[in-house]
């Protein structure tokens, strides 16, 4: 039986999640930030979908740490939106995701350099 990767279905789920939350902002005619959102918080789950077919640990690395810098833009768009006036939905759920997601890969990538 293989092992669930749990950032790989975080940060898929997480991506769907964005989704959503892309189309409420647009109902709401927010484009500019949203966009950027969609693009970021999207990235995040192709990188690390991108890291399992890694060639060496520093490709491996390497994938995981655009991720993570992924996961800190998405977490300030998420922030200017939740402290602007720009939308009426409550951040709060997408905002402990994605602290969630940059501590996992935090983790991973601090013990993959460590091996």
């Amino acid at each position: 039986m293989k092992k669930e990767n749990i950032i790989l279905t975080k940060s898929f789920d997480f991506a769907l999640s964005i989704i959503a939350l892309y189309q409420e902002l647009v109902k709401e005619k927010e484009y500019i930030i949203s966009k950027q959102l969609l693009r970021s918080g999207t990235s995040i789950g192709a990188n690390v979908e991108e890291s399992t077919a890694a060639i060496s640990r520093k490709d491996f690395i390497a994938s995981l740490s655009i991720a993570s810098k992924e996961s800190r833009e998405t977490r300030y768009w998420l922030r200017l939106l939740d402290k602007s006036d720009l939308t009426q939905n409550d951040l709060t759920q997408y905002l402990n995701e994605i602290e969630d997601i940059i501590n996992i890969l935090t983790a991973i990538i601090k013990t993959s350099q460590s091996n």
